[in-house]
This record gives C-alpha cells, sequence and structure tokens, in this order.
C-alpha cells in the first residue's frame, strides 16, 4: 500500500540523522526534496541512491496532485525531505500531507532535528508554554501581528532572515516592550553556532554592528501576567 514519509533532515551537522530515517530514505520509491542540489550532499553522505525529485514552494500547488496520483495508481512509497529541518514546518510539505489523508494515503512522520526547538531549550525563558509565529510577514500585515503578539503572554518562537534581523528586533522592542528578555541562535549545530541573549534592545544593538549569517531563531519572552 502507498505511503508517504514525512522525514526531518539535519539543520546543520550531518550527524543529525536518525538511523530509522536514513534506512526510509534507502527504502522509498522516490525522494521529494526542496532543492535537489543541496539534498544530494546529504543522500551522497549516507550512500542514499534513490530517484530524487524537485518539491518546494514555487512547484508544490503544480505538483501534488500528479504526485498523490502517482502513489495511488502505482502503490508507490515517496518521501518528502527538505533542506534542513522537519517539513511542513516553515517549509513545503503541509498540502500534500493534506492531499494524501483526503485520499486515504497513510502518512507517517518520523522524529528528528528541527530548529526552534534546541533554541528554545538554551534560550533561558520559559518553555512550559509557548507560541510558534514562523517568519512575520515581510509587509502587509506585519504591525497587526507584531500588536497581536504584544498581548502574547507565552513564550514567543520567531524564525528570521540575516538582512532582517535587526529591523525585526527593533520593531519587537517598539510594540512589546525594550526591556522584554530575549535570545537569539544562529547556524545551530554548525561551526560557528551562536546564542545570545538579553533584552530585545540590547539584542538589536549587539547585531547592528555585525554581519550576520545563516538562519535564526528569535525567542521572545512572553507579557508578565498581571
Amino acid at each position: 500500500m502507498a505511503k508517504l514519509y514525512i522525514i526531518p533532515t539535519p539543520i546543520g551537522n550531518l550527524e543529525d540523522i536518525t538511523y530509522r530515517a536514513v534506512r526510509v530514505l534507502k527504502e522509498v520509491d522516490f525522494i521529494l526534496a526542496e532543492d535537489t542540489r543541496t539534498s544530494k550532499n546529504l543522500l551522497d553522505h549516507y550512500q542514499i541512491e534513490n530517484k530524487i525529485e524537485s518539491y518546494h514552494q514555487h512547484n508544490e500547488h503544480k505538483k501534488v496532485p500528479s504526485i498523490t496520483m502517482e502513489l495511488l495508481t502505482k502503490n508507490l512509497n515517496a518521501a518528502v525531505i527538505t533542506d534542513a529541518g522537519m517539513p511542513g514546518i516553515s517549509d513545503p510539505g503541509f498540502l500534500l500531507v493534506r492531499e494524501c489523508l483526503k485520499n486515504n494515503i497513510p502518512v507517517e512522520t518520523l522524529p528528528g532535528a528541527t530548529a526552534f526547538l534546541p533554541a528554545l531549550s538554551n534560550s533561558g525563558l520559559p518553555s512550559d508554554k509557548f507560541v510558534f509565529e514562523g517568519f512575520l510577514p515581510h509587509k502587509k500585515g506585519r504591525n497587526k501581528r507584531l500588536e497581536k503578539l504584544a498581548e502574547e503572554e507565552r513564550t514567543i518562537v520567531l524564525y528570521e532572515s540575516p538582512y532582517r534581523l535587526v529591523k525585526t528586533l527593533r520593531q519587537l522592542a517598539e510594540h512589546l516592550h525594550p526591556e522584554r528578555n530575549a535570545a537569539v541562535s544562529r547556524e545551530l549545530t554548525k561551526i560557528h553556532e551562536e546564542n545570545v541573549r538579553g533584552t530585545l534592545t540590547e539584542l538589536a544593538g549587539y547585531y547592528e554592528s555585525k554581519k550576520v549569517k545563516g538562519e535564526i531563531v528569535i525567542i521572545c519572552e512572553g507579557k508578565p501576567k498581571k
């Protein structure tokens, strides 16, 4: 019977993949990858030689129906991977999972690497309750989202690009509170991993004078309860 596997991949260090993930990637009939060139480095490292197809945010709406039909008619097993982390978490994957479930195709998700959990754990901020916001809107709806987050009492988790990091920290300080505690995690699991903690104002000042690269997670303290 056809099945779709959702497989997380390392966010930096190639050792952060499970034995089970490697086995499944070797056993499926084909692999759907966000960037085939990036994924090929991982697959080659673990001597995985299965067929690989492109599946990303720019073609997923077009490809989901044909992929689903192929699974159904040919009784194949497929795996979805992204450049890093868990598919469907600020990455392609959700649309295909939804379509497979509509067509009674089993979906099995393997546990594994994702960026925001280690960032949250080492932030020093409460992790018993948190809200994952992914990326803030670039323009339309951005201020409205920030105003909503200003009332959020749970710890806030955001993804951000290096190019908008300082802008986002400044806007968070403006809408939430300049002295709100936060942490920025960058290049997690890689050689130049960095975890910086402080107030939103302090963090914005720290990164203003630095050339920032890599994937970034912002963890921000929630609104103090009255």
